[in-house]
């Protein structure tokens, strides 16, 4: 994408000058620097400058900042919870981005995109975008987006409840993003607070109160310093959940209120949630009457919200039937205890369930009605026992499904490693003896026969070639373009050196390849330039390599590597009779192509190379040979 320049301006002459600013390229400019800020601080704000935004890029065309319309309106949906409509804008922004964008700018979506996959509970695709922004920075390294995907992946764990493996990675992306410290951006402070918000919930799976309240607090004092009030609401609720868990009532209750006078739209959910415990903080405070009235609050801010909240109606009637028991009013009490019971039962919410007929077995007993005690208590055991059951066969779901996600993960590394072995192999085998021997006795002819200018000219192009293959053996990927490059210089000194002019060379590119902004694997296509140098065109005076590139669709490109030379029963004759040459395509050609079995991850082919044998139509006799090779285009924008 293009780069507009920017002059550094506070958000306060930011907004100063927005009113003034007629122009709409220098308008779309300071709406876009302000929403970058406004996503993260005052999502209010933020859409009426979007909104101001879309305006002005239905009547001006301009990719970049219709790219920032589209991250930044995907950030703001993500933060309300309209995680569809995040997703919409996403790959919208994404579409752009993988057409014209830099690496680091797609990877950098890549991993937004996949919070808000997770947050659909569509685990794999997450995964999957998060392994191609990594893919990214394998060859675009960058501290700061590896440290966001680490906190993503930590969040992946926690979601399969793996719990140790979570805080291990949520740790490392701490270690790693405060490491930056004088170049973190806002947006570097909002992962900062999702990387303790997960460890503060760890800490709370765990029964460890007071990590996470301490984990919490530290996300509520980074928020309320950078200003980012998006998610506040439900910070305060973390932190008032922690103190009420630790039977601190004034400060759970402190923090409570906060989270219910903090003016946010979007966290409706978090006010029923504070209003409802704030309740139980009256109750166990012997506040009956101040307990009514905030469960009747929470219960009405809750059916706003949605009619179906079983689990969060359960609890509410819980907890009155538990207050009217303290009034020794045991008709109300009753009726909400079975109330409570309905919810759960809605939901097959078997530890609620539990407990509900376990305060309605002691509600019984307090009344003297034995019996009617004696047969919720027998509920309450089996209702416990499903729980118990509900449990097991969770973690064993868990436990299949974390070792899926292992066996997915290891398999992909596997795979990375074998193409990286066999991309060192392919490269070791690569660069015949016999051409580099001949190349430098060729120089040194120039140089012995006093031909000074010429001498230099071709070790200048010997040595860049040299050097191209050494620095691409530490590279998974390449631009076409390079690849493309290499091919010529390769096949120049071929023809000047080695043949002395008796080999002619064609490389055609289609004109709907951008070679600049394609990566294919390092160094896929010289061994079967090599390999019709070396067997078909070796013993002829008029031999022709061409190679073409073109698009075969989406993902791949076919290239077709064409020789006139002797055909390939022939050249097998002369292998057998020259022991030299016999072994030259097996190391060569036969390890690209296990390389490009594993690239392609493909199930369903098996071949991506294919050898035809050209013979005169009319005489039947050997007129060359052409092999197509299918490369697939690798997610990677070079820029």
């Amino acid at each position: 994408m293009t780069t507009f320049a920017k002059p550094v301006l506070t958000i306060s002459q930011l907004e100063k000058n927005l009113p003034k600013q007629k122009d709409a390229l220098q308008r779309l400019y300071l709406i876009d620097e302000l929403a970058n800020h406004y996503v993260y601080t005052n999502i209010r704000r933020a859409q009426e400058l979007l909104a101001d935004q879309l305006c002005i890029l239905q009547k001006t065309d301009n990719p970049d900042f219709e790219l920032s319309y589209h991250l930044n309106t995907a950030t703001i949906e993500n933060q309300l919870y309209n995680y569809a409509k995040a997703e919409n804008h996403f790959i919208k922004a994404i579409d752009l981005l993988e057409e014209r964008g830099a690496a680091k700018q797609l990877a950098d979506a890549y991993i937004d995109y996949a919070g808000t996959c997770m947050n659909l509970e569509k685990m794999d695709d997450a995964s999957e975008y998060l392994e191609k922004a990594s893919r990214l920075l394998r060859n675009f390294p960058d501290e700061r987006l590896t440290a966001r995907i680490t906190c993503r992946e930590g969040y992946m764990h926690l979601h399969y409840s793996n719990y140790s493996k979570a805080i291990e990675l949520l740790l490392e992306a701490d270690k790693n993003l405060t490491r930056l410290q004088t170049s973190l951006q806002l947006k570097d402070h909002y992962f900062l607070t999702l990387i303790h918000s997960g460890l503060g919930r760890v800490y709370e799976r765990n029964d460890d109160d007071e990590k996470s309240v301490r984990a919490y607090l530290k996300v509520v004092n980074m928020c309320e310093a950078m200003g980012m009030r998006s998610r506040l609401s439900w910070h305060y609720l973390n932190v008032g959940n922690g103190y009420m868990a630790m039977v601190d009532y004034e400060n759970a209750e402190c923090y409570f209120k906060k989270a219910i006078d903090i003016a946010d739209d979007s966290s409706q959910q978090a006010r029923a949630s504070a209003y409802a415990n704030m309740g139980y903080c009256a109750l166990e405070k012997e506040e009956y009457q101040k307990a009514i009235e905030l469960f009747d609050l929470a219960e009405r801010l809750y059916k706003e919200k949605s009619e179906q909240d079983f689990f969060n109606f359960s609890n509410i009637e819980l907890w009155r039937g538990r207050l009217y028991v303290e009034l020794e009013d045991y008709s109300r009490a009753m009726e909400h205890f079975m109330q409570a019971f309905q919810y759960a039962h809605n939901i097959e919410d078997f530890k609620q369930l539990s407990n509900v007929c376990k305060e309605i077995a002691s509600l019984y007993a307090e009344v003297e009605d034995f019996k009617n005690a004696y047969e919720y208590q027998v509920v309450h055991s089996r209702m416990e026992e499903q729980y118990l059951e509900q449990l097991e066969k969770r973690k064993q779901i868990e436990l299949e499904i974390k070792y899926e996600a292992e066996k997915k993960r290891q398999e992909t590394e596997l795979l990375r490693l074998q193409a990286t072995k066999l991309q060192l192999k392919a490269l070791r085998a690569q660069m015949n003896p016999h051409f580099m021997y001949n190349a430098l006795n060729s120089i040194q002819n120039y140089i012995t026969s006093n031909e000074i200018t010429f001498a230099a000219k071709y070790l200048a192009k010997f040595a860049n070639l040299m050097r191209q293959s050494l620095d691409y053996s530490d590279l998974e990927i390449i631009s076409l373009e390079k690849e493309i490059k290499f091919l010529e210089d390769y096949l120049y000194i071929n023809e000047k050196l080695r043949f002395e002019g008796q080999l002619k060379y064609e490389i055609i590119v289609d004109d709907d390849i951008e070679e600049d902004i394609l990566g294919v694997p390092t160094m896929i296509v010289q061994p079967y330039v090599e390999n019709a140098i070396e067997h078909g065109l070796r013993t002829k005076k008029d031999g022709v390599v061409k190679v073409t590139f073109s698009l075969l669709d989406d993902d791949n490109i076919l290239c077709v590597v064409e020789d006139n030379g002797i055909g390939r029963e022939k050249a097998r004759q002369i292998r057998q009779q020259d022991p030299n040459y016999q072994n030259h395509r097996s190391r060569g050609t036969n390890i690209t192509e296990k390389r490009l079995q594993i690239l392609h991850h493909s199930k369903s082919q098996n071949v991506f190379v294919k050898t035809i044998d050209l013979t005169n139509a009319r005489t039947k006799e050997p007129r060359g040979t052409r092999v197509e090779i299918q490369i697939p285009i690798v997610d990677i924008q070079l820029k």
